[in-house]
């Protein structure tokens, strides 16, 4: 199920961690010491650093980076499942990317995480009836950081998008929560069909990378999509599958993949049933 809140102590904490890393960090470097004071410790709240690094990230669009903040400071403001959403994204990626340091380097450097804080924003509009606008910040991702998510689609809480490039996301499509993507990821339609035509990915999945999932299919909780697969049919929960057109592999080690992020296949040749 899609969460709507997360706890708004987790964004309380991760905005003291990330200042303590900005100070260790110039410590550290001194030559990073402008970088960080503009992007993190001249700012008063979460809200305000993480509007002036999505602002940055697409810097040179012509709506202008003023503009931008501003649009996503008065998103935030007004809807603060948007930040909950975003602190459970970044505490998703420390807990589960290996190469992150700490929270400071999701808000600052990592894409995945920009594209689905933007995304979030997106969506907002979205429902708002702003669709011009949803679709314009759509777009703007897509060109700038290679994350093609359609405003329209409907995404939880604790997700990873790890490196991200090449994600596609389409309009109907439905993301649950604590799902990690890897990059060139697809979950997109089988043509021209209209009405509910994009997958539905439910909780704790895990979706190796280059995993294609088209049409109005289920992923099931728990289940795990191999790198490089084509899944057209409904996937259960709990299993592994692996390979063009959905054959079933094997089961997860866990329950949610998603946290573990093992990518290795089972060994096991079970034809996914018709």
């Amino acid at each position: 199920m899609l969460t709507s809140r997360a706890s708004p102590a987790l964004a309380d904490r991760l905005w003291l961690a990330i200042r303590r890393d900005a100070f260790a960090t110039i410590e550290a470097e001194p030559a990073l010491e402008t970088v960080l004071h503009e992007q993190v410790l001249r700012h008063a709240s979460f809200e305000s650093a993480l509007a002036h690094v999505l602002a940055l990230r697409l810097d040179g669009a012509m709506l202008g980076p003023g503009k931008l903040r501003l649009l996503i400071e008065q998103a935030t403001a007004s809807e603060p499942d948007i930040v909950d959403a975003v602190a459970a994204d970044i505490q998703a990626t420390c807990e589960r990317d290996p190469a992150c340091a700490g929270p400071l380097d999701p808000l600052l450097y990592y894409k995945g995480l920009h594209a689905l804080s933007v995304h979030r924003v997106a969506h907002r509009l979205w429902r708002q009836g702003r669709k011009p606008l949803a679709r314009w910040l759509q777009s703007q991702v897509a060109q700038r950081l290679g994350v093609d998510i359609h405003p329209a689609a409907r995404i939880g809480r604790g997700i990873l998008l790890d490196h991200a490039h090449g994600v596609v996301v389409g309009e109907t499509a439905v993301i649950e929560d604590r799902v990690s993507i890897l990059h060139n990821v697809t979950l997109g339609g089988t043509g021209k069909d209209t009405g509910d035509r994009h997958p539905k990915v439910r909780s704790g999945v895990l979706l190796g990378a280059g995993a294609l999932v088209l049409g109005n299919v289920e992923i099931g909780h728990g289940a795990k999509v191999g790198a490089g697969s084509v899944v057209m049919k409904d996937v259960p929960s709990h299993v592994t599958v692996a390979g063009s057109l959905a054959t079933v592999v094997g089961r997860p080690a866990c329950e949610q993949p998603s946290l573990e992020m093992n990518h290795q296949v089972e060994q096991a040749s079970t034809a996914l049933e018709e």
